[in-house]
């Protein structure tokens, strides 16, 4: 058990963003899945936590649990909902990764669900045929349809092979996607049908603005990096003071000496542009293709 506990662990330290993302929402729903037993254990419901963690359509709700415009995108509870949704998102988010990075695919599945869940909040309060309607939504689906539609632009007529349906181009896929959610948005699920049109116009913008040599994915992925390189601890190094009998003139560095600040960066710096290749090495010709000195050293960082 606890290897494969250590597999996974070293999977996700080394893993892509798709892969990264895949683990967290399979995670998150287990843990509400477990959750919901420990609830009924104590004859108690789990939809006591629901506004807490599910976006609501109530404008009120909503402002006194702002978090759930991330929160709600992660959150999955029916085994159908988050099967089909991480198979759409593997299937699309390999295909979108030959295309562009993985900070875009970061920004873009935030933004998509930001996107989604703006739209169906502002829909709610917006539309006569909602009034007096309130809903909870949750599920990644917005944030997923994003990438697809942001696929689907930048290779219109690259095919997969659909079961039953042979190859299709990834045009189709969209447009049949995108009619089937407006025509859906009176339905019982109307509030998810209305955040995937906002998903699918964030994506449509995120590709206008790249044909144009723009980012739009590039200020939300400063943000996280700022708050990453913030979050992370730094160690404490002690330097030794110079005693009264060491001479004030500089000499070279005796052995095993702490490092300053600075050599301290610089080896870090040093050691994550060599990671940083690998990694790169691997994303071009694959793992098989790096030395054995490679793998020994992804090893060790995926260790650390």
């Amino acid at each position: 058990m606890a290897s494969i506990i250590d597999t996974l662990k070293l999977q996700f330290k080394q893993g892509s963003a798709l892969l990264r993302f895949i683990y967290v929402n399979v995670g998150i729903f287990l843990l509400l899945r477990l959750a919901e037993v420990l609830f009924l254990l104590f004859n108690l419901k789990i939809a006591a936590i629901f506004p807490y963690i599910e976006i609501a359509s109530d404008p009120g709700e909503f402002i006194t649990h702002p978090w759930t415009l991330l929160t709600y995108m992660f959150v999955h509870y029916d085994v159908w909902h988050i099967l089909f949704n991480m198979l759409w998102f593997y299937w699309f988010g390999q295909i979108f990764l030959t295309a562009f990075g993985e900070k875009q695919m970061v920004g873009l599945y935030l933004l998509g669900g930001i996107a989604g869940g703006l739209l169906y909040l502002l829909s709610y309060n917006i539309f006569p045929y909602f009034e007096g309607k309130q809903s909870l939504m949750c599920g990644a689906s917005a944030s997923i349809i994003a990438i697809v539609v942001a696929t689907a632009f930048r290779m219109p007529d690259y095919k997969v092979n659909l079961l039953f349906l042979g190859s299709i181009s990834l045009k189709y896929i969209a447009i049949v996607t995108i009619l089937i959610d407006l025509l859906s948005v009176t339905s019982a699920n109307g509030g998810g049908h209305i955040a995937h049109l906002g998903g699918a116009l964030l994506g449509y913008w995120f590709i206008v603005r790249w044909e144009k040599g723009k980012d739009l994915t590039a200020p939300l992925n400063r943000l996280i990096d700022r708050l990453v390189t913030a979050c992370k601890p730094r160690p404490r190094v002690r330097v030794r003071r110079p005693s009264a009998r060491t001479s004030a003139r500089p000499t070279s560095r005796p052995t095993g000496r702490p490092e300053s600040d600075m050599e301290y960066r610089a080896r870090k710096k040093r050691e994550s542009d060599e990671i940083d290749a690998i990694l790169d090495k691997i994303k071009q010709s694959g793992y098989t293709s790096l030395t054995a000195e490679e793998k020994k050293r992804l090893f060790e960082a995926g260790k650390k």
